[in-house]
């Protein structure tokens, strides 16, 4: 969002932005590697040709699936949600784009059960 936007010129190897283009993907994938390049944010190689966002946080460097990362954002959206609505939020359902592949479907909804939501659906983006 826009507070990520404000913190990029500030730190630019740790704000992550774009990690929905690496969900369910591989490391050694051509969308991958070409937007590895663009980014100022470090991808790593983990098991499994997995790609892993590399960032320091309190001096620490840490390694997050895009996953975790999409679950991070899940569960934000999650509790502004729920102090909006002033009530618990247990179930969700999803929006990805409709060129999502079934990897990248799944991955969203593993992403979800991190996050702590029941994901009843996924659907694809007007």
């Amino acid at each position: 969002g826009d507070s990520a936007k404000n913190q990029v010129s500030l730190n630019p190897k740790n704000t992550v932005f774009s990690a929905k283009r690496l969900i369910g993907r591989r490391y050694t994938d051509k969308v991958v590697q070409n937007d590895c390049k663009n980014w100022p944010f470090q991808i790593t190689k983990k098991e499994a040709d997995s790609p892993y966002v590399r960032v320091n946080h309190k001096g620490e460097q840490k390694d997050f699936s895009p996953e975790q990362i999409s679950a991070m954002v899940l569960r934000k959206m999650k509790e502004t949600a729920e102090l909006f609505l002033g009530e618990t939020i247990k179930d969700a359902v999803i929006s990805v784009p409709s060129y999502f592949s079934d990897a990248q479907r799944q991955a969203t909804i593993d992403a979800g059960t991190i996050s702590g939501l029941n994901i009843l659906r996924i659907i694809n983006e007007p």
